[in-house]
């Protein structure tokens, strides 16, 4: 793994991490997709997905926002998901 896609998910890590009741629970996954992007891929417990997601959708929107501003000088496209 780069050194970018561990950046990336310290960085969700980072973030996500004060959100949620169950931090044991957490898990950030970041890889390069096949075209060489980024995709991160964040796992909570089923109860704090609403806290991750946000009213509306802000939250989550505001990662991606980071993730893609982190990466925005390696000219690689970020994605960062919210997996059930």
């Amino acid at each position: 793994m780069g050194e970018l896609t561990e950046n990336l998910a310290g960085l969700a890590d980072a973030i996500v991490r004060p959100l949620v009741d169950a931090p044991d629970d957490l898990e950030v996954t970041a890889f390069e997709t096949e075209d060489g992007n980024v995709m991160v891929e964040i796992r909570v417990a089923a109860d704090d997905a609403g806290k991750v997601i946000g009213r509306q959708g802000r939250v989550i929107k505001a990662i991606r926002t980071l993730a893609r501003a982190a990466a925005s000088r390696s000219g690689k496209l970020v994605d960062v998901e919210l997996i059930d």
